[in-house]
């Protein structure tokens, strides 16, 4: 990661957020950027924490449960922070997979009612 300050608008784009998610993200302090005047500035500590929050969200975990790991790092170590996220990656994962399983079923029963329905419109069944 390279020692490059990113604006506001930069990280943004460079992470795919919307203002408002930044500014979130700033408000409950997962990203504490260093300002100038009205101007934000994120660093590579900054970009690192963001790479982490937007992994994070991608595998389902709530932002608080992202803070607290983030606060682990800085008070505890990396060590302390890979043992919290094992721990934490094994209930998501079941947490997934339940919801898996529940999407599965979903996507099961529309399949039969769309093909009742096809079957009744064509039988002249609906009209």
């Amino acid at each position: 990661m390279s020692d490059t300050r990113l604006s506001f608008k930069e990280m943004c784009a460079e992470f795919d957020v919307t203002p408002r998610t930044l500014r979130y993200y700033e408000y409950i302090e997962l990203l504490q950027p260093d300002r100038e005047g009205r101007s934000r500035y994120y660093g590579a500590r900054e970009r690192a924490r963001m790479k982490l929050i937007m992994r994070g969200r991608r595998f389902g975990f709530p932002l608080e449960e992202i803070r607290q790991w983030l606060l682990i790092y800085e008070h505890e170590g990396n060590r302390a922070q890979m043992e919290a996220f094992v721990r934490n990656a094994g209930v998501q994962l079941k947490e997934l997979e339940s919801q898996k399983q529940q999407l599965e079923e979903a996507m099961s029963e529309l399949i039969q009612l769309r093909e009742e329905t096809s079957k009744d419109l064509q039988d002249g069944k609906i009209e």
